[in-house]
């Protein structure tokens, strides 16, 4: 079976400015794929690829092994960019019901899709009415009208509360658990970190890393205060060699595991060293993004 999405040198140029470089991307049937980079490192231009909204440089992609525009690709697709669009004077169940009519989707699925994204109660007002939250709620309840088996979302939790963003979190959750292969792009790290199976981190046009969450937050670190820190610098290195103790913000961070705790502080106390905090610090997706992207930034989304 061919992967939901395949991406093989990619490359889009605007004159002397390059959005994406040489990008290889595959996502996988039935995952939750979170495409992360830094604002203006190539994610939505990679997405607009994606769709057939604009025309590549080089490379090659690959929908469900149809090329974007297709009409096999277009069945299986259903998505969400850079924010919805709809007749600002109709109510969100008759925008739904125009978008249906065009997609050659029954009108039926209209009820079904509201009731997921929350907005049954709202559907009769006038989409001018609708907030931010409700207006990106009524965006992803249109990609859903045709029961997509690959759902691309581009900040899919924008303009939501707190309970609007858990909502979708579980709601995507629900999609990858019933055989939906989504693909979303996020700035919101936290949110990443709790539903997707895998990520891509790009920065400046170019795939910098791919791997599970887990895999790519790596291992548990010791995080020790202790004074003076020097001496405790040295003591660690003695313990475990240079390459698993950094002094971090005054205080040292130890790759090595857990249970080693207990020995750490024996030797620290033992050389005479003052501790006044040791604990296990897990790294978090935010950690390990900055550290992939460096803060750079590009001109172009």
């Amino acid at each position: 079976m061919k992967p939901p999405v395949q991406i093989e040198g990619l490359s889009k140029r605007y004159g002397g400015l390059t959005a994406v470089q040489d990008l290889d991307l595959t996502v996988r049937a039935g995952e939750v794929y979170g495409f992360l980079g830094p604002n203006g490192a190539g994610k939505t231009t990679t997405l607009r690829m994606l769709l057939g909204l604009i025309r590549p440089t080089s490379g090659q992609v690959r929908v469900f092994g149809a090329r974007p525009g297709e009409p096999g690709h277009l069945r299986s697709v259903g998505a969400l960019i850079e924010g919805p669009a709809f007749y600002p004077y109709l109510s969100g169940r008759d925008n739904l019901r125009l978008l249906a009519r065009y997609a050659g989707t029954g009108a039926h699925r209209v009820p079904v899709v509201l009731d997921l994204v929350d907005l049954t109660d709202r559907a009769g007002d006038r989409y001018a009415a609708y907030s931010l939250g409700m207006k990106q709620r009524l965006g992803v309840a249109a990609a859903l009208l045709k029961d997509p088996r690959l759902l691309i979302l581009d900040e899919p939790t924008n303009g939501l509360d707190p309970a609007g963003m858990a909502d979708m979190r579980a709601l995507i959750r629900r999609l990858g658990a019933g055989g939906c292969t989504v693909l979303l792009s996020s700035h919101l790290l936290g949110e990443v970190q709790q539903i997707c199976d895998r990520v891509g981190v790009i920065s400046k046009g170019r795939l910098v890393a791919e791997s599970s969450v887990a895999e790519l937050r790596g291992t548990a670190a010791l995080r020790v205060v202790a004074e003076p820190v020097d001496r405790a610098a040295s003591v660690a290195r003695a313990l475990f060699g240079d390459d698993r103790v950094r002094v971090v913000d005054g205080a040292l961070e130890l790759a090595v595991p857990p249970e080693r705790a207990s020995a750490v502080n024996a030797a620290l106390v033992d050389a005479g060293v003052a501790v006044s905090e040791l604990r296990l610090r897990e790294r978090d997706l935010e950690d390990v993004f900055l550290e992939l992207t460096s803060g750079g930034l590009t001109h172009v989304a």
